[in-house]
Order: C-alpha cells, then sequence, then structure tokens
C-alpha cells in the first residue's frame, strides 16, 4: 500500500495565468539574489508614471514566461512523442524562460536601449541578453547549483534563441522557438508580456494565448499553428503594435524617459554606475532603486540631476510641441534632416514671423529632443502573420505559408511606420522650437515628391467587357498590392498647433493652477479678517452657551 504524499511544488497566484507551479529544482533558480533582483525593475519602466496600474516587475513576467513554456514543451511532447522530447528537455527551455530577464537594467529598455549607448558609446554592443547569460552564469557559479554544464550551454543558447550554437539545436531546433522566436516572433515571452501589459494598464484584448499553444505542432523542425488560428496570430501581432503605439511610446512617457536619461548621464560622471555591466555582482545592485540614491545624493556636481528628478515629481515635464506619422520607407530622409542642430538653425535664419527674437539667442541644440520611433507589428514593414507556418486538420503533417485570403482581405498594406516627436526642455521655447521644426519639416526633400502630398496611384483597370470574369489571384501574404495605400502629407499636424509666441503648458494645466494661485490670493487677502468657523464648531460654540 503506497502512501499518500504532500506535494513538493511552490504555487505562485498570477494575475494572468492564475495559480502557477514550479518543482523544488526551479525554485533553486528562484531563490537567489540574482533572480529577487527583478523584482525591483519594472517591467514597463517609465510608463508607471503614466499609467499608474503598469506596476509590475520583471519578477512576476518571469515567472509567467518559464509557466508557458512549460505548457508549450510538454504539449509537443505529449502530442507528438515521435519527436522524442524528454523531461530534461523540458526542464531546461522552462529554466530559459524562467531566466531570460535576468540581465535588463533599472527602467528595462530605458537602460540599455538609451542610456547605455550615450553613457558608453565605445563600449561593445550591450544587450540585456548578453546581460542575461553572464547573470545566468554567475547564478550557477555562486550559488552551486545543480546543472550540468551542457545544461547550461544550452539553457543560454535557448535564452538567445540561437541553435546553432549547441548540439540540441541541431536534434531539436523547434526548442527554439519557443523562449526567443528569431524566425516569425511568435513565443512565449511575447504572450506573456502582451497579456500583462494590458491587463496592468487596463487594455482588455481577448486573445487566447492557451488557445495558440496547444494547437501548435511541429512540422518540418519548425513550430507550426492551426489555420483556424491564423486570425488569432495575426491579433497577437496586432496588439503589439498597439501596445507600443499607445503606451510604450506615449508623449508623456517619452518625455520623462529623456528627463531620467538626462539624470542619470549627470549622475553617471560622478557615480560611474554603468561600469558594472561587466561585473554582476555589482550590476546585482542595479534596480529602479538608482534614482532615488542620486536624489539623495547632496553634492554640488549632482545638483543638476536633483533639479531633473524634482522636476518629474512636480510634473514639470520636458514638452512635446509636435508630432508626425510619416512612412517607413521614409525614415532615414527624415532623420537625416529633421536634428536639434537644424531646427535651431531654422529658428536663427528661417523667417517665423510671430517669434520673439530675444528667445532665438537663447535657443540651442541641447534645448530640444527629436524621438523618432519605429512602430510594427513585429517583424518591420512586412506581414508578420506571412513568415508564420499552418497546418490544417486535414493535413496535419504538411505546413504551408497562409494567404491573404485565408485571413483577412482587410490587412493593411504596409505593416510599420515611423513616428516623429519633437520635445523641449523648457517650456519658454514651445512656441519657437514648433514654428522651427515646421519649416524644416516642410523643407525635406522627399525623393520622386512633387507636391506637399505625395500618393501611391493605383494602375487603371484594363478594358475588357463588363461580362468578361476576371481571373482570381491568391495574393500571398507580405507581397504589396497594385492597390493604393493612401497618402501622406507633408503638412503638420492642425491639432498640435502652438501660437509661434507660446511660451506655456496646456490650456488645462495653466487652468488648474490659475484656478491655485487665484485661491492662494483671496486667502492672502483676507489675512485681517478672521477665517470663518464651521458648522460643526458654531454648533459647539452654541451648545456652551446654553
Amino acid at each position: 500500500m503506497t502512501e499518500d504524499s504532500i506535494p513538493d511544488k511552490r504555487i505562485f497566484k498570477d494575475p494572468v495565468h492564475d495559480y502557477v507551479e514550479y518543482d523544488p529544482w526551479i525554485c533553486s533558480f528562484i531563490d537567489t539574489p540574482h533572480f529577487q533582483r527583478l523584482r525591483y525593475v519594472k517591467q514597463l519602466g517609465i510608463s508607471y508614471y503614466v499609467f499608474p496600474g503598469a506596476s509590475h516587475n520583471r519578477f512576476e513576467h518571469c515567472l509567467g514566461v518559464g509557466h508557458l513554456a512549460r505548457m508549450m514543451a510538454q504539449h509537443l511532447q505529449k502530442s507528438q512523442p515521435s519527436l522524442g522530447i524528454k523531461d530534461e528537455h523540458i526542464r531546461c527551455v522552462e529554466l530559459a524562460g524562467l531566466c531570460h530577464d535576468l540581465g535588463h537594467g533599472p527602467w528595462s529598455h530605458v537602460w540599455d536601449g538609451h542610456f547605455i549607448p550615450k553613457a558608453l558609446p565605445n563600449h561593445p554592443q550591450w544587450t540585456h541578453e548578453k546581460a542575461s547569460e553572464m547573470m545566468f552564469d554567475d547564478m550557477v557559479k555562486e550559488y552551486r547549483l545543480k546543472i550540468t554544464p551542457e545544461d547550461v550551454e544550452n539553457v543560454k543558447a535557448l535564452i538567445s534563441g540561437k541553435k546553432e550554437r549547441c548540439k540540441l539545436g541541431k536534434t531539436m531546433p523547434f526548442l527554439f522557438e519557443i523562449v526567443a522566436n528569431d524566425r516569425n516572433g511568435i513565443d512565449v515571452d511575447k504572450f506573456d508580456y502582451i497579456a500583462r501589459d494590458c491587463h496592468a494598464v487596463g487594455e482588455r484584448r481577448n486573445i487566447s494565448m492557451t488557445r495558440l499553444i496547444h494547437s501548435a505542432r511541429v512540422i518540418d523542425g519548425q513550430i507550426c499553428y492551426d489555420i483556424k488560428n491564423a486570425n488569432t496570430v495575426y491579433e497577437l501581432f496586432f496588439s503589439r503594435f498597439s501596445l507600443h503605439k499607445d503606451i510604450y511610446n506615449h508623449k508623456t512617457t517619452r518625455a520623462i524617459e529623456y528627463m531620467l536619461v538626462d539624470v542619470l548621464l549627470i549622475a553617471q560622471k560622478h557615480m560611474k554606475f554603468a561600469d558594472y555591466i561587466d561585473i554582476p555582482r555589482k550590476y546585482l545592485h542595479l534596480t529602479d532603486d538608482l534614482l532615488n540614491r542620486i536624489d539623495m545624493t547632496e553634492s554640488k556636481e549632482l545638483a543638476p540631476a536633483r533639479k531633473i528628478i524634482h522636476r518629474i515629481q512636480t510634473r514639470d515635464l520636458y514638452r512635446r510641441i509636435d508630432h508626425k506619422i510619416i512612412d517607413w520607407d521614409l525614415k532615414g530622409v527624415y532623420q537625416a534632416h529633421i536634428t536639434p542642430e537644424s531646427i535651431v538653425h531654422a529658428a536663427r535664419t528661417a523667417d517665423l514671423p510671430g517669434i520673439e527674437q530675444d528667445l532665438v539667442s537663447e535657443l540651442t541644440a541641447d534645448h530640444i529632443i527629436v524621438d523618432v520611433s519605429k512602430m510594427h507589428h513585429g517583424r518591420g514593414v512586412d506581414n508578420p502573420v506571412s513568415q508564420v507556418m499552418f497546418y490544417s486538420k486535414r493535413y496535419p503533417n504538411v505546413c504551408q505559408r497562409a494567404e491573404k485570403e485565408d485571413v483577412s482581405l482587410l490587412m493593411p498594406e504596409k505593416f510599420g511606420e515611423i513616428l516623429i516627436q519633437v520635445y523641449t526642455k523648457e517650456e519658454r521655447f514651445m512656441g519657437l522650437v514648433q514654428a522651427a521644426y515646421r519649416h524644416v519639416f516642410t523643407s525635406v526633400p522627399i525623393p520622386d515628391a512633387q507636391s506637399e502630398t505625395a500618393t501611391i496611384v493605383a494602375t487603371p483597370p484594363g478594358t475588357e467587357a463588363p461580362s468578361t470574369p476576371r481571373p482570381l489571384a491568391r495574393t500571398p501574404l507580405g507581397v504589396p498590392s497594385a492597390q493604393p495605400s493612401g497618402s501622406f502629407r507633408r503638412t503638420p499636424s492642425w491639432f498640435a498647433t502652438l501660437p509661434p509666441d507660446c511660451q506655456s503648458r496646456s490650456p488645462s494645466t495653466m487652468a488648474s493652477r490659475s484656478l491655485k494661485r487665484s485661491r492662494e490670493a483671496s486667502v492672502e487677502l483676507d489675512i485681517d479678517h478672521s477665517p470663518p468657523k464651521r458648522k460643526s464648531l458654531r454648533l459647539a460654540a452654541a451648545g456652551t452657551t446654553k
């Protein structure tokens, strides 16, 4: 007779995946300072200053990715025994999902995408993925975790998605598409962060990640999905695009990110914390708490950094004075011509009516930020669904790409666009910078542009008789059609137009501050008279007289 046993797995209550469980071996990696550090690194970085619900950290994201990685590997093991997936393979995939973000720096992508390239321009291309491998190696060594050297290499290769880095990639290449899929971008990392970020910021998107996982099937060494889920795959990529457009590149988020980078660059000259990126034991202490540590200083050298932090805290932010969405193919042209230097040059040399000339002499390139962001569905300008392989129940062992008619005829011709946002660090320059920027913007030479509006004209239809049916052609996904894609207007946005002499913030903010000042002034005017008693005080006084 066998004795009843108590489950030895630890269970985490997750707001996205409900209950997530891990066995003691996996928990030995979780219960280390290296992994616990992720509790103090915000998943969405500065977005928390704009979306109060975005308080989630890399810690819970990694728990979710590890859970989904195990779920995907176990599904493939059970549904396709011929693949030869063993439990030790599943453990490596699970561990890779769990540890894939160990190397994220403070405020996540702000650190490696904006700060490090400026702070250490001569450093070899540093990425948080490389830092994740560094921290994983140090974690295994420091705490003598029970894992073989071969599995250490497998886990690091699975984190990078590079199957050529280890022997396992030759025998089971599909495992390298679970955590970080370089082939088409569909992986459990994306499954978790899209679901988690949408949940945190209040975006209600009903994408069944579990459905996609259970429809996964390995054909010809790659993970494919049931064709009936093609629209769900498209919704996944569209959700990524929407998050970048509405959340990650929010105008206020970007403003605070640039303020944060300025703080870090000032502090780096004296605190040298960027030099810790190659030292695991010091990198261990680089978290979002770094901002508080800078603010706690009292040295004169860091006074400018503390001043910017105070501006963040009092919402005196860098101001976006204009923005424009441009065609993906014109990114290089506009990025080369629209720079802080060209805007300053236009302010000094162009005929800009209504501008205060006293401000022109004070304006420098350091007062201006030109932010150029790529926003796409995950694979640049191409349709990401065109890179995914599908199968059908009738042909479960044959895969091919979906065609446009298999998904939707309403998808765009291009799946990426460029967002230009222009900021000024001092609001007194708002009108001047906008006028100068718009002068530069409308002067950018666009190849083959003959007017303010560059339009792609469709080929005229043929002249055959109406009774003659046209042959039906199936258009592959990702291949631009001959239909017009609309027009790109070179005129600035009317909605963002400011008066040329504008030197203040938004009307709503000014109104609230004006109201506050008026209340303070009214109090000052009545200082010779005692304030009126509250009703409760009058009643109490009346009671005592009785």
